[in-house]
C-alpha cells in the first residue's frame, strides 16, 4: 500500500474471485449461506470468475457437500477445535488469514449477529473498506457516470444500502483496495436450485490459533426458548402497522391468518407501542420477507418497511388513508376500516372453504 491508504494497482490484479462466508451455528448451515452463494455466483458470472464458499468451524467438513449443492464452485475449510462456538478473535483470524493467502476480488458476508461483528472485524484486518447491510450488488463502472480528469473504473462492485435511516439509498464502491468487501441482509438475496450430487473443490486450510488475551471465554450458553415461526419462512403474511390500534386488535389480524393459513407479521411501530414482538418485525430494521401473498393492514407504507417486503409475489392493502404510499407498491388496494373489512374478508374466506 502507498501512504495514501490505495493499493498498488498491480497488487490489485492479483485479487480473483467471490469469495462468500458460509455461516453455520452448530453444525448447521444457516440460510444466508445459500443466498450469498446465489448472489456471488451472479456477481462471479460477470466478472467470468468462481465462488468459493469459505466454512470455518469445528468438525465442519460434512456441510461440504450441501455448499456445493446449492452452486459453490469451491469450499475452503478452516476447520479447528478453537472454532466451535463462535468468538470475534478466532474467526476473524481464519477469514482474514484465508483472504490473505487466497485473495479474493469481492468479499460476502451475511448481516446476522455474527456477520456484523466478524465484517467489519476482518476488514480493518485486511485494510479495506465494508459496506454494511447492502439490499442491491452489482457489477459496473464507478464513477456511475464518467467524470472529466477522473478514471472511470470498470468491473467495480456496486454495492446499495439504505441511508439515513431509511430515507434515501446510497451507491457506494471501493475502487481502491481490495478485496470488496459487503455484508448481505437475509432474505434478499436468491439462492440458486439445489443440485444432488454436485461436487465442488475442497481445499483445506489452517493458519493455526495461538489463544491470547483476545480470546473470550464461554462459560455458559443459553439459548433462548420460542415458539415464534420465522416469518421469513411463510407463505402468507398478514403484517398489521400502527392504524390497527392496539395489541388486543391484532386478534382480527390473528384469525385472518388463521383461515389463511399463514402467520402475522408487523410494522416497527408495532413493536415499538409493545404490541408484537421484535422477530415479527418487518422492515429495514426487522426482517426481510418475500412472501407469496403480503398483507398490509394499517401500514401507511414508509420506505424503511417497503424495502422489507416489496419483493412479496402479491401485496394487498388495507387503509383508511386513501393517499398513503402504501398503496404505490399494492396489487391489490382497500381503502376503508380494517376493522369493518378484515372481520367480513376472514368470514368470506371462511365461507368460501366451507363449500369446497
Amino acid at each position: 500500500m502507498n501512504k495514501m491508504g490505495a493499493m498498488n494497482a498491480e497488487d490489485m490484479k492479483n485479487y480473483k474471485g467471490v469469495f462468500v462466508f458460509a455461516q453455520q451455528v452448530d453444525n448447521k448451515l444457516s440460510g444466508i449461506s445459500f443466498e450469498l452463494i446465489g448472489e456471488g455466483k451472479r456477481l462471479a458470472d460477470k466478472l467470468n470468475e468462481k465462488v468459493t464458499a469459505v466454512l470455518i468451524g469445528s468438525d465442519v467438513k460434512g456441510l461440504v457437500d450441501e455448499l456445493a449443492e446449492y452452486g459453490a464452485d469451491r469450499v475452503i475449510v478452516v476447520d479447528d477445535p478453537e472454532l466451535k462456538e463462535y468468538r470475534t478473535e478466532p474467526y476473524a483470524h481464519a477469514l482474514a488469514s484465508v483472504i490473505n493467502e487466497y485473495k479474493p476480488e469481492i468479499v460476502l458476508v451475511g448481516a446476522t449477529a455474527i456477520g456484523r461483528d466478524l465484517g467489519p472485524t476482518v476488514s480493518a484486518r485486511v485494510a479495506t473498506g465494508l459496506t454494511a447491510d447492502c439490499t442491491l450488488l452489482e457489477i459496473g463502472d464507478f464513477p456511475l457516470v464518467a467524470l472529466p480528469n477522473q478514471e472511470q473504473k470498470h468491473n467495480q462492485l456496486l454495492m446499495t444500502r439504505p441511508a439515513f435511516g431509511g430515507n434515501t439509498i446510497a451507491t457506494i464502491a471501493c475502487p481502491d483496495n481490495r478485496p470488496q468487501m459487503a455484508t448481505v441482509r437475509p432474505g434478499v438475496m436468491q439462492k440458486l436450485d439445489r443440485v444432488a450430487g454436485k461436487k465442488a473443490e475442497v481445499i483445506e486450510y489452517n493458519p493455526g490459533f495461538t489463544p491470547n488475551n483476545k480470546y473470550v471465554e464461554i462459560l455458559e450458553i443459553s439459548k433462548a426458548v420460542s415458539d415464534i415461526k420465522d416469518i421469513m419462512d411463510a407463505k402468507i403474511l398478514v403484517s398489521g402497522g400502527r392504524g390497527v390500534g392496539s395489541a388486543e386488535n391484532f386478534k382480527l389480524l390473528d384469525d385472518l391468518a388463521e383461515v389463511l393459513g399463514g402467520q402475522v407479521s408487523c410494522s416497527r411501530a408495532v413493536v415499538d407501542s409493545g404490541w408484537k414482538p421484535k422477530e415479527l418485525q418487518v422492515g429495514q430494521t426487522g426482517k426481510t420477507v418475500r412472501p407469496q401473498v403480503y398483507f398490509a393492514i394499517g401500514i401507511s407504507g414508509a420506505i424503511q418497511h417497503v424495502a422489507g417486503m416489496e419483493e412479496s409475489d402479491i401485496i394487498i392493502a388495507i387503509n383508511k388513508d386513501e393517499d398513503a404510499p402504501i398503496f404505490d407498491v399494492a396489487d391489490y388496494g382497500v381503502v376503508g376500516d380494517l376493522n369493518k373489512i378484515v372481520p367480513a374478508l376472514t368470514e368470506a374466506i371462511k365461507a368460501e372453504l366451507a363449500n369446497k
